[in-house]
């Protein structure tokens, strides 16, 4: 899809293929409960005339690219564009009664929490690279109802009880969203890692774990997840317990106002560990990258003639 194309797409008609719903509408313009955050009282506006959106708790706004970025953490406009066609099978024009109430509902509904075992997710967390064991003791399996339709999607929980929820043509959360916040078995340590997904955080074990496969318990530090660049606040107060703290944040607007925000907050305490990936936008495109590279020697060391009789082994 072309830019124009996907700014023909009604805000409303997007959001709500995401499972968000309006909860009151003012002439013009629909108001929503924020899809980055959880709050009581709706904080984010559509005007369905100009098709524009604005977040009053996070003072921005835009057009559904601008929309989608902040929803995907994202900055590259091919992507967003991406991201936004994979969902247009979804997208369906909607009206909406307030008179009913209807949108009081949850829009996730008969939602049942399973041990991660769909061959559709294992395929796509295995052409994400991430080594499926990990993900199996990490994650879950979410079947839920989303407007009359059923669908199953890896879950991740957060310190709020809901679920970051995605597969391979959807990401979303089953409110409330907040972020993840992991300790240490044991004793209390003094350093935690601070990613911006779920899959960064996944990257980081694989990439941990093909590293020291021999020492897998050395694991001395906290992990936080935000699940979102918008929950940085409310990582602010636990982040406080710790003297250091590494961002593995993504290399973009939004990964690194995240950093600059948290080093005001904490002064040299913060350690931007994106350097570790330097040249690429994130952790998983990092170990993907690592992992196409494997591959490629092994594919090498393959094909060396053999001394033997000059053929390849």
């Amino acid at each position: 899809m072309t830019i124009e194309e996907v700014k023909q797409i009604k805000l409303q008609d997007y959001l709500h293929s995401l499972g968000f719903s309006p909860v009151k509408q003012q002439g013009d313009n629909l108001w929503y409960k924020s899809p980055f955050r959880d709050e009581s009282e709706a904080s984010f506006k559509v005007n369905t005339k100009f098709n524009q959106w604005y977040d009053f708790g996070i003072g921005h706004g835009g057009n559904i690219i601008a929309l989608a970025s902040c929803l995907y953490s994202a900055s590259g406009v091919s992507y967003l564009l991406h991201r936004i066609e994979e969902q247009t099978p979804h997208i369906r024009p909607v009206s909406f009664s307030f008179r009913q109430q209807f949108f009081s509902e949850p829009s996730f509904q008969s939602m049942e929490i399973r041990p991660l075992l769909s061959p559709a997710l294992l395929d796509y967390l295995c052409g994400r690279c991430i080594d499926i064991p990990l993900a199996k003791r990490e994650c879950v399996e979410v079947h839920f109802t989303n407007n009359g339709r059923r669908y199953f999607a890896i879950g991740f929980p957060n310190a709020a009880g809901g679920y970051e929820i995605r597969n391979r043509y959807f990401k979303g959360c089953v409110a409330p969203k907040d972020i993840t916040h992991i300790r240490h078995k044991g004793d209390s340590v003094d350093t935690c890692y601070l990613f911006e997904g779920l899959m960064d955080y996944l990257s980081f074990l694989t990439l941990r774990q093909e590293s020291y496969p021999e020492a897998p318990h050395f694991d001395k530090q906290d992990y936080m997840i935000l699940n979102s660049v918008g929950n940085v606040g409310k990582a602010l107060y636990p982040l406080g317990a710790y003297e250091h703290i590494h961002c593995f944040l993504d290399q973009d607007r939004a990964g690194m106002e995240a950093y600059r925000k948290l080093y005001r907050e904490f002064g040299i305490k913060v350690r931007d560990s994106s350097v570790f990936y330097s040249g690429h936008e994130d952790l998983n495109e990092y170990l993907c990258h690592c992992q196409g590279k494997k591959i490629h020697r092994q594919s090498a060391i393959r094909k060396v003639p053999s001394k033997k009789n000059g053929r390849s082994i």
